[in-house]
């Protein structure tokens, strides 16, 4: 699996792009049509072919930058509004009449695309801005404007504001199925690797077990480990091999899913670490760093949903996780058991570690710091502060010890569950 990556491109928002490509070159055209038939009305016939000729070249000249969302730019976007709001104010100036009586201005409904542009950009945010302002520009070169012209001017804020808001939804439900794509091509990948191990690791390691466990001495030992490693292995299969990762993006032909192997994962966070990622969509799933710590002494209870968590806070906690385990080895015994139970909860992640062995007593831990033992202190409390959440450790003598340790969830991660 390693070295592979599965490319899915998907786009609701690109034929949006084409149709406003197409919609520019018509509307351009139409105004010149119109000016053309109107000539003899103009007092300044010169300003009208001027500007109708700069939207002409404008126009053609920027047909790339309505391609897609990439090329698009915001200096683009402010260069094409202001070209369409010059041409709404000269209107008056090469039709005097214009200002008393409905008509068409010179880029008529070419203005339409500047802002529809504005639309598919940035959603309805930026197409309430760009509509606002032609609103603003076709009041003032109005003078008195009419009911008609009241009515064309709502029209066209409303209709950029339900295109821009449709345009938002889209996004966001191409990001969804992007998601989904990845899960399910993950889940056919886990079940396929599982068919395999099974039918000879696993079998292999049960087998060794048996057979430990009848001839006796040494050969006990080695088949307890086999049983051991085989319960592991189980758990691992189960949850699944490698760290659901995604890395979706915006790109020119729309969402990009990308499966990514886990070390070329690991190397593409380093950086973002700190919370912050591409878009924001570079999570782990907590389970699967948890799920190779089960075993027959050790006994995992997860949610059904992915436990998702930035990379560097999902390393940590498993991390704590594993020291809390390795000290009831040490200090409990080999045949001490232990419980570890995942909650995903809106606010935080809760992990609890639960072992049976004789407990701590009290003052022992602030006993070990003075004493310059700090595996409790810096593998456990340590990792949950630099996380910014919290370990609490309750343990009472001949009842064992509970470690509680709880990581606060960043606000922009969703929940597993409320991805599906």
């Amino acid at each position: 699996m390693a070295g592979r990556e599965r490319v899915v491109r998907m786009s609701v928002e690109q034929p949006l792009w084409r149709a406003l490509t197409a919609y520019r070159l018509l509307t351009m055209v139409y105004a010149v049509l119109i000016a053309a038939f109107a000539r003899d009305k103009f007092e300044r016939p010169w300003v009208a072919a001027t500007y109708l000729a700069v939207v002409v070249v404008w126009t053609v000249a920027t047909l790339p930058k309505v391609a897609n969302a990439v090329s698009c730019t915001k200096r683009f976007l402010g260069v094409d509004l202001t070209i369409a709001l010059a041409g709404v104010l000269l209107t008056p100036v090469a039709d005097v009449q214009a200002r008393y009586e409905d008509g068409p201005t010179l880029p008529s409904i070419w203005t339409a695309g500047a802002v529809l542009a504005f639309a598919v950009k940035g959603g309805w945010r930026w197409a309430a801005f760009a509509s606002s302002l032609v609103a603003v520009a076709n009041l003032v070169g109005r003078g008195n404007p009419s009911r008609d012209t009241l009515h064309n001017v709502l029209l066209v804020w409303v209709a950029s504001i339900a295109i821009g808001y449709i345009v938002e939804v889209a996004r966001a439900s191409e990001r969804t199925l992007a998601r989904a794509l990845e899960i399910e091509a993950a889940t056919r990948e886990r079940e396929r690797l599982a068919r395999d191990i099974h039918d000879s690791v696993l079998q292999v390691l049960a087998m060794v077990q048996r057979r430990g466990t009848a001839l006796g001495g040494e050969a006990a030992e080695l088949g307890r480990m086999a049983g051991e490693q085989e319960v592991a292995l189980r758990t691992l299969v189960s949850s699944g091999l490698v760290p659901t990762t995604r890395a979706s993006e915006d790109a020119s032909l729309g969402a990009v899913v990308r499966a990514i192997d886990d070390a070329e994962y690991e190397a593409g966070n380093d950086a973002g670490s700190d919370g912050e990622g591409v878009g924001g969509a570079e999570l782990w799933d907590l389970r699967t760093l948890l799920a190779p710590l089960a075993g027959s002494a050790v006994t995992l209870a997860e949610p059904g949903a992915p436990v998702l968590l930035r990379p560097a806070a999902a390393r940590e906690l498993a991390a704590a996780v594993n020291a809390a385990l390795d000290n009831v080895r040490k200090h409990a015994g080999d045949g001490a058991r232990s419980w570890i139970l995942v909650e995903d909860s809106p606010d935080e992640v809760i992990v609890t570690v639960r072992d049976d062995g004789p407990g701590i007593p009290e003052g022992r831990l602030a006993q070990a710091e003075g004493e310059g033992r700090l595996g409790v202190a810096l593998s456990i409390r340590g990792r949950l502060r630099e996380l910014g959440g919290t370990a609490e450790l309750i343990s009472v003598p001949g009842q064992g010890t509970e470690v509680e340790l709880k990581v606060p969830r960043d606000s922009r991660v969703a929940r597993g569950k409320a991805e599906r």
